[in-house]
Parts: C-alpha cells; structure tokens; sequence
C-alpha cells in the first residue's frame, strides 16, 4: 500500500476560548458552523479559515449540536441544539459565497481579518432567530434534518427522539410528528439515512435503534446490541462509493459486482463506541423482499389490519481494526471517497479505507453466470493514515468531511475537520 498521511492544512481562527463540540460542514457552500461551551456557534470559511460571523444570543448554556438544513434556496437554515433543552432554528440570507465568480468567495471578506469579525448589529442583521423548539426536559446532544430537508430530529438526554416537521409556511412554524422513548438512557446522537426517511439513533444504553413512520406513526424496526459500551456517534455511507481494489485487477468488474451485490441492503452505517470499537452495519436483503410482500397490494389486506412486517435485521459487516485506546467519540464516513475517519479521547485521527478482497475464481467468467450463481464479494478494511496527538493533549469530540476550494480553484478538495476540547478547529488533507 501506498504510504498516506493527513497533513494540517489550516487552524480555524479565532478558535473558541471554551470547548467546541462539533463542526458542521454547510451542504452547498465553502463554510461551517462550530459549536462551543460558550453558548456561541461560530462560522467560519473553509476558503480562506477565518471567522465570518458569531451566532449569539439563543442559548443560556453550551451549544452541543447543529446541522444545516439541506436544499434551501437564497438563503442558510441552521438548527442548534443546546443543554439548555432547547432546539433553536437559525436563517440568514446567503452572501457567503456570492463574489464576482462565485467560487466559494465570501463576501464578508472586510470583516474576517480581526477577532472583531462583525459588529453586534451586523451580527443581528445576519443570523435571524426565527423559531425556538420547546420539549425536551434535559439537553439536547443531537439534531439531524432529513434528506428532504423537511423533518428535523433531535434526541437528548431525557432518553427520548423527537422528529419535528417544518411546516414551510413562511412563518417558521414546526409541527411534532412524534415522541420516541425507547432508548433506556441519554441518547447521544440521530442521524438520517442519505436517501430515506429512515432515522439510526444511538445512546449510552449502548444500542443503535432504527426508526421508520407506518401507518403514519413513528416505530422502531431495529434494535443493535453488539457494542459493550456508550454508542457516541453514527454516520451513514454515501449512496455513490464503492470499496477500491486491493490489487487493482479486474477493478471495473469487481466493483460493479460489488455494487450489484450490495444493491439491496442500501448504504451502510458506521458507529463508534465507549468500548473503543468502530463497527459497520449492513441491512439483510431479504428483509427489503419482505417488505414489499407485506405491502397491502400484494397482500390484499387492508393495512389497518395487517401485520406490520416493518422489523428489519441488521447486522454486523465489519468491526474496523483496533486502533483507539481510549472511547470513540465521533466517526464520519466520505461520502465521496468511502473512507472512514474517527476520533476521541486519545487524542487520535484514525482513517479507515475499504478494499475489495479479489476472489480466486476468474471474475470473467463469472461475468456470463446468474447472479445466484457469483461467488459474495468480500472486502476488509485497514488503517490508512493516523495522527497522534492531533489537538495536542485534548480530546476530539467530533470530525466531519466537507469541501472546499482556494480561490480561482476549479476543482474542489475534501478535507477533514476535526474539533477538541481546547476550542481549536483544525483542518485536514491527505496526501500520498
């Protein structure tokens, strides 16, 4: 294997003075917004790594979480969930990224030299508080929107999910479509699946609970049990990646065949854990088959009578190399490379790559037999880049992929954002 390493690119500044939480990289455009102890999120361009603007004033206690609502047009939505209990929602119309070439230039540019980035009044006349979500009892440790962009989760302490919808009525108002309180102790995270509206959820009862709405309610399908320790942090593979091949022969066909293997399950989920594993989850097939064959036209029942048939199996792909020693607080999987970043108290950044295995069997004459009749594709996953101490002493509570791109730059980059508990933001490239 080619020797990789994740080289710094940039510091984030000014950092934070407290403990930031998580970063969350923007859908569309070149900037990401930080979470931190001080009751503050800051944003910052990854074009040129400076402070654009300060989001204050919502929150009495620490922003932990913030996810940016996806497919919003002219302007940026931003949740924010605090350990005040509250969910606050966040609008500002878009002039990050409107320069003369539109190529990620922002135009905030006058304000981003100094500490002082942006007035107070400016600062008000940027970020509009528009909606503040009242109904957790406890604080809140994750939002996630939909894929739709229409359905906000959040989880907290308090061991329940609440799934919000945005009534996008022009007056911010959010409707609660359900309440779920299965998980038996704080729940630490929700993440949706990139295509569906499939929520994973997972908390310190050590479980990952997957949830879908029948008959126009809310229910679990899945419970997963295998970890032995807090489940901290779960993100879902892209729709798009495909594992590389380890000796790069016959790489076309056996990455179609991957594909076509994998067809049925849909992307995968990666979680990480308190019991220092990270592990990758794989719906069954058959249960997709399953589903479709309880539907009401193919059953004739009536759905109000018939059995559910909702439940699905998950089970476990991968567990990834050992390669932390002390808890896992974050992973994040690219969802245009494939590779798998964690991070956590030891102060690590691991980087995972997926490679399929080549069978011994000839792949082109395998070609010209039934699908049945293909021997399963396996894959393994290595190590490809680890920095220690990547934060100095502190811990790493979060990374996350995002883009970007220098200026006049045609092609955009992927880099890696990792946030600690000092208040400092570092991003990171891989070079080979």
């Amino acid at each position: 294997m080619t020797e990789s390493k994740l080289s710094l690119l940039s510091d984030l500044t000014p950092p934070s003075l407290e403990r930031t939480w998580l970063t969350a990289p923007h859908p569309t455009l070149p900037i990401v917004a930080t979470c931190s102890s001080d009751k503050t999120v800051r944003v910052y361009s990854l074009t040129n790594f400076k402070l654009l603007s300060t989001i204050t004033g919502g929150h009495k206690r620490s922003v932990r979480t913030a996810a940016w609502k996806p497919h919003v047009q002219g302007e940026s939505v931003l949740a924010t969930g605090s350990f005040d209990a509250t969910v606050g929602v966040w609008r500002r119309w878009d002039s990050y990224g409107r320069a003369e070439d539109g190529a990620g230039k922002d135009s905030a540019n006058a304000n981003v030299d100094g500490e002082e980035d942006v007035d107070g009044a400016d600062e008000e006349e940027e970020w509009r508080f528009a909606v503040l979500l009242d109904g957790h009892d406890s604080e809140v440790k994750s939002v996630s929107w939909s894929p739709s962009g229409m359905l906000l989760a959040t989880c907290a302490r308090d061991k329940s999910i609440w799934i919000w919808e945005d009534l996008d009525d022009g007056d911010n108002n959010f409707e609660t479509v359900a309440v779920m309180q299965e998980h038996a102790g704080d729940v630490k995270c929700v993440s949706w699946h990139p295509v569906e509206e499939c929520l994973a959820s997972a908390g310190y009862d050590d479980t990952i609970r997957l949830w879908r709405e029948d008959l126009d309610d809310w229910g679990q399908v899945a419970c997963i049990k295998k970890h032995e320790g807090t489940v901290w942090f779960l993100d879902w593979e892209g729709t798009e990646t495909t594992p590389t091949v380890a000796d790069g022969a016959n790489a076309t066909a056996l990455q179609s065949q991957w594909r076509e293997q994998r067809a049925l399950s849909g992307p995968r989920l990666v979680s990480c854990s308190d019991d220092r594993t990270v592990r990758v989850w794989r719906r069954l097939p058959k249960e997709s088959a399953q589903l479709g064959a309880m539907s009401s036209a193919a059953t004739g029942i009536p759905s109000i009578i018939r059995p559910t048939g909702t439940d699905e199996t998950w089970e476990e792909d991968a567990l990834l190399p050992h390669a932390h020693e002390l808890a896992i607080y974050a992973v994040a999987w690219s969802r245009r490379t494939g590779l798998i970043a964690s991070v956590g108290a030891d102060g690590r950044i691991i980087i995972y790559q997926e490679r399929i295995v080549s069978p011994s069997v000839d792949v082109d004459a395998m070609e010209t037999e039934p699908v049945e009749g293909k021997a399963s594709l396996q894959t393994e996953w290595t190590q490809f880049a680890v920095v220690n101490g990547a934060h100095g002493i502190y811990e790493i509570n979060h990374a996350a992929w995002a883009k970007r791109a220098d200026r006049g730059a045609v092609e955009e980059e992927e880099v890696l954002v990792t946030t600690a508990d000092d208040g400092s933001v570092k991003v990171w490239t891989l070079q080979q």
